[in-house]
């Protein structure tokens, strides 16, 4: 059964009602044509529920825009869905073509600062968010009496003598939902071990992200990254208007799982009655990153589930004897619900 407006629906007595499912939910391709979004492919996707997001076809499918009854969720930034040919993978240029958006996916073998590892210069949050989906491709169908919306794709992050690391994505909702669900397979394709870093960017801003917002984790232990955020350390849950001058504070959780292995993570904003809650597995990201940036222009707050405890970059994860690995043809997969709430 569909939960939609109120009331509960089978498939045989939606379909009476419209001339195409479209009419209340569905996804649409279209494509850029302006600016330095020109050319960018973005998938449009609607459920009924007052949930609307775009998928970046040409950045990984990542997720850009994303609002609940016409109410911004996400924090986007000046950069806009630039087209990937304007990407620069050195050093911190990663910053010129982050879009924010509400999840910008750090992979597949680097995340956090600049720094080279082994001779190899490892650019900020790594490369693949820079990198077009293939086999970008898009559904909609019923099962038994649910209606479903799906979006699938593989970024592979390659070169010559390199790596040939494989991430197969699905984001999947349903009509009346207010659920995205994001099902990755990342796969070594090579034939000589590689490192696999890899971390969920989500980013969220106003009006959700407000001084009456409050951030909820279970947690077992909260770490600052460094003498900044060592400042801000009490307050990590709380948040403030948008600030002249602030210095980003970033924290480490380990927050606890429930009986399912899962952990639960919420963003709530009482003055609004609305909040997002992520779901994800711990045993396959274990650690939860905030990224605490209350700037003016820049307020926002990044809420990111990860494999590895470094946010340092990968140079340091190897220093430390953490940094993931994978063999040749080992397959690692990720699962992450986000999920619109009332509070």
């Amino acid at each position: 059964m569909v939960y939609l407006y109120g009331q509960q629906w089978t498939r045989e007595q939606l379909i009476r009602q419209v001339g195409h499912l479209d009419q209340i939910a569905g996804i649409k391709l279209v494509e850029a044509a302006d600016g330095s979004e020109r050319g960018a492919r973005l998938f449009e996707v609607w459920t009924g529920s007052g949930l609307t997001f775009h998928v970046s076809a040409d950045r990984a499918l990542d997720i850009s825009a994303c609002a609940y009854n016409g109410m911004a969720l996400a924090w986007r930034s000046s950069v806009g869905d630039s087209h990937p040919a304007f990407t620069e993978n050195h050093g911190l240029e990663w910053l010129r073509a982050f879009p924010g958006g509400l999840l910008a996916t750090c992979g597949l073998d680097q995340y956090g600062a600049p720094n080279v590892d082994n001779g190899d210069p490892m650019p900020l949050h790594g490369r693949l968010g820079s990198i077009p989906a293939r086999y970008a491709n898009y559904r909609t169908y019923w099962q038994d009496d649910e209606y479903c919306l799906e979006i699938t794709g593989e970024m592979r992050q390659t070169r010559v003598f390199g790596e040939n690391l494989v991430l197969r994505r699905t984001i999947t909702t349903r009509l009346g939902s207010s659920v995205i669900t994001i099902h990755d397979r990342v796969t070594n394709e090579g034939f000589a071990p590689h490192p696999h870093m890899l971390l969920y960017h989500f980013n969220l801003g106003w009006p959700l992200l407000s001084a009456e917002a409050r951030l909820v984790i279970d947690t077992e232990s909260t770490e600052a990254r460094d003498a900044i955020a060592e400042i801000g350390l009490a307050d990590w849950s709380r948040f403030q208007p948008p600030t002249s001058g602030y210095s980003e504070q970033v924290f480490r959780h380990r927050p606890r799982a429930d009986a399912a292995g899962f952990a639960s993570v919420r963003l709530e904003n009482p003055a609004l009655g609305l909040g997002l809650r992520w779901r994800y597995d711990t045993s396959t990201l274990p650690y939860v990153f905030q990224w605490k940036q209350m700037g003016e222009g820049v307020y926002v707050l990044g809420v990111e589930p990860a494999n590895c405890g470094v946010i340092q970059g990968r140079a340091t994860a190897r220093e430390r004897g953490d940094l993931p690995i994978l063999q040749p043809q080992e397959t690692r997969e990720y699962h992450l619900e986000v999920e619109v709430i009332s509070v």
